[in-house]
């Protein structure tokens, strides 16, 4: 589902175009659900607690969730690569994006992990953070043997999790 059709591999999958944040399929419907990058797309607070509550309803009991969403404070905003825009003043950005030249407007409403751990607990969803998982296995298949996945081998998860929150992506493991 998205707004637009921006599939690489047609054959074997359906296409359904998707507006605003209700799911139009029926209650525990699916066993795995994936929402990448999409939740500072949907609108603001509001909009946010509803695409999460609708990930719930539709989830099958016993099924999984995977949430991705880039962190508010990223020091290069993924979607226009500007410095710091996330962090600007929410009315500021899209001034900042046309000044850049790379859009009309700024029409994400980024997340830190405490308003999104918040707005998760108010979803009804169970979550754990993966960051720390995350961050291990990236650097295990994408720089084998660097500098940094020696280090983090031998680094129990703990301290790493106290900095969770300063990730790039925020990424959680969600249940119902």
């Amino acid at each position: 589902m998205d707004v637009f059709d921006s599939r690489v591999v047609r054959e074997g999958y359906e296409y359904q175009t998707v507006e605003g944040v209700e799911l139009p399929f029926p209650e525990d419907y699916f066993d795995v659900i994936l929402t990448n990058h999409v939740i500072e797309h949907v609108g603001g607070r509001s909009e946010q607690l509803r695409h999460l509550s609708e990930i719930r309803r539709v989830m099958a009991n016993g099924g999984l969730g995977y949430l991705a969403v880039p962190n508010r404070w990223i020091l290069v905003e993924p979607h226009f690569q500007l410095a710091l825009l996330s962090w600007l003043p929410r009315s500021w950005r899209s001034s900042y994006v046309r000044l850049r030249g790379r859009g009309a407007c700024y029409d994400c409403e980024p997340l830190q992990l405490p308003e999104l751990e918040g707005l998760l607990a108010s979803s009804g969803l169970r979550f754990k953070n993966m960051g720390t998982l995350a961050l291990r296995v990236l650097l295990e298949i994408e720089r084998p043997g660097s500098a940094g996945d020696r280090i983090l081998r031998h680094v129990p998860d703990w301290p790493l999790d106290l900095f969770a929150r300063l990730l790039p992506t925020l990424i959680y493991r969600l249940q119902k």
